[in-house]
């Protein structure tokens, strides 16, 4: 049966940061845009995108900010994923974390829309984040359980394998550039059987770098990206503070083409 009124929840994966759109609200199209493309070619005149997901949000915040005006707008599909910016924090308590996470869960299922939910995918692929992979693991086994218990559906990103840095991600290597996230559009389309002729963008073309060239990208990452990423950790800011949310009420968005 087609969805008519899809809410996604999240941070900035959901936001779609990474994939630009100067036409689009916060000028981000992302993986959830390009989903409800193709559910608005599948419904009848009536169907409604809202996506309530805010950049930097960790997980108990979506709980808090996002779970509740998700359920008054009455949804028949939610997607919902968090947890990433969590585990890159220094401590973490994760057996909470599932907690919290499996209560919203519950609420959402119980509303009787279908939902969809996310292992984080393997930072091993990714040299910098690559020290949090044990409890990314463990924390993506919560996520797995959660799942199960509440008959969500899952796309299990942890499993979506042979990828690189370099063709996924976008060039602060945190967020998907156009490429993945198309294809994690279609992940979540097939995760739903939902009929759809989207196919994943090409990845970009790849450049082999010299050592010295490696080395010289490194530091300009780091003085681009890294240490912006590190000063906002140390003194409380977020990335997503005075964002709203790009959709923030059931509306019309464009079929793709």
């Amino acid at each position: 049966m087609p969805f008519h009124r899809y809410v996604a929840l999240g941070d900035s994966f959901t936001e779609g940061v990474g994939d630009p759109d100067p036409a689009r609200p916060n000028g981000l199209r992302g993986w959830a845009d390009r989903v409800a493309e193709v559910l608005a070619a599948q419904a009848a005149a009536d169907f409604g995108y809202a996506n309530l997901a805010i950049r930097g949000r960790k997980l108990p915040a979506i709980i808090e900010e996002q779970v509740e005006p998700a359920l008054a707008l009455g949804p028949d599909l939610i997607t919902i994923h968090g947890g990433g910016n969590d585990v890159l924090r220094p401590r973490v308590d994760l057996d909470t974390l599932a907690a919290a996470y499996d209560g919203a869960v519950a609420r959402l299922t119980g509303s009787g829309a279908r939902v969809v939910v996310f292992t984080i995918a393997d930072p091993g692929i990714n040299p910098v984040f690559r020290m949090i992979r044990g409890r990314t693991a463990v924390f993506n086994e919560w996520v797995r359980e959660i799942a199960d218990r509440h008959d969500a559906t899952l796309v299990d990103m942890w499993r979506m394998r042979g990828w690189k840095v370099s063709e996924v991600m976008d060039e602060d290597r945190l967020h998907l550039n156009p490429a993945g996230h198309s294809a994690i559009a279609v992940a979540v389309l097939d995760a739903l059987a939902a009929d759809h002729q989207l196919s994943p963008l090409p990845f970009p073309e790849q450049v082999e770098l010299t050592a010295r060239e490696r080395r010289a990208a490194n530091l300009l990452w780091a003085r681009q990206h890294a240490v912006p990423w590190v000063h906002r950790r140390l003194t409380g800011r977020s990335s997503g503070d005075g964002i709203e949310p790009k959709r923030p009420t059931l509306a019309p968005i464009a079929p793709a083409h």
